[in-house]
């Protein structure tokens, strides 16, 4: 492995290619005009690294995001100190953003593609509140939204207006689980759990659907289940006795 590829990893977050070659791969470009390209990528070869990024349908090296440049410079620092904190608690060593191609383990790497899907297409003015509430979920919450969102409509530029990829950025930018108590995260996260389960229709009754996040849910309303809920015990009917009537003779 030349120094160039050993640098790579080493300032990188926590890939190891002898664990585990998945990984994700975040290019910052010299201009400041140019977007920030976050891919994915299955493979690692140790003569060239990453696999070329691509828009088809190949997995390995696939574009997931172009992030505006504005957007990536206001979470850069505050996304790397949270995802080193998590490294440094695992013993691991941390990473640098720099110019140029930065490499980031494979759960670390579909935790930033969540905030970005949810950040790319929202006003500039929401960015505070999506990186407070993106911080607020726990990892694996992240991973299965990522999960969902990636199966539906993950590619960078396909999909950027439509199910789970709208979802996600509503849900996150568009309604602060950190500031209206009365939206707790659980209320999003199983709302987002109504969402689509195959492949996103395009018609106006899933994007409807989809939508239904915004809305709280009626008193009383029961929410569905996540993984790992328990159901709620069963309630017993109770039916109120007519009271007895007696007839005079009259």
């Amino acid at each position: 492995m030349n120094q160039v590829l050993e640098k790579q990893i080493r300032n990188s977050f926590g890939f190891n290619p002898a664990v585990s070659q998945h990984h994700f791969m975040v290019d910052i470009r010299p201009s400041t005009l140019d977007p920030v390209y976050i891919s994915e990528h299955i493979s690692w070869d140790d003569n060239v690294g990453s696999c070329a990024t691509t828009l088809d349908n190949r997995l390995d090296g696939q574009l997931r995001v172009l992030l505006p440049r504005v957007k990536w410079d206001a979470i850069a620092d505050e996304v790397g100190k949270t995802l080193n904190a998590r490294l440094r608690r695992q013993g691991a060593g941390t990473g640098q953003w720099r110019p140029g191609p930065n490499l980031l383990r494979r759960d670390l790497g579909k935790e930033l593609v969540l905030l970005a899907w949810a950040l790319e297409e929202a006003d500039n003015t929401l960015i505070p509140a999506g990186l407070a509430n993106w911080k607020g979920l726990l990892p694996e919450e992240r991973w299965w939204l990522y999960t969902q969102t990636a199966a539906a409509s993950g590619h960078a530029t396909l999909g950027r207006h439509t199910g789970w990829r709208m979802a996600v950025r509503y849900a996150i930018t568009e309604n602060p689980l950190q500031v209206n108590a009365n939206k707790p995260r659980e209320y999003y996260l199983r709302a987002l759990n109504t969402g689509p389960r195959t492949e996103v229709d395009n018609s106006n009754a899933r994007q409807d659907g989809l939508f239904a996040v915004a809305e709280p849910a009626a008193e009383g309303a029961a929410l569905p289940l996540l993984a790992g809920d328990e159901p709620p015990a069963p309630t017993k009917k109770t039916t109120k006795k007519k009271p007895k009537t007696t007839k005079t003779e009259g």
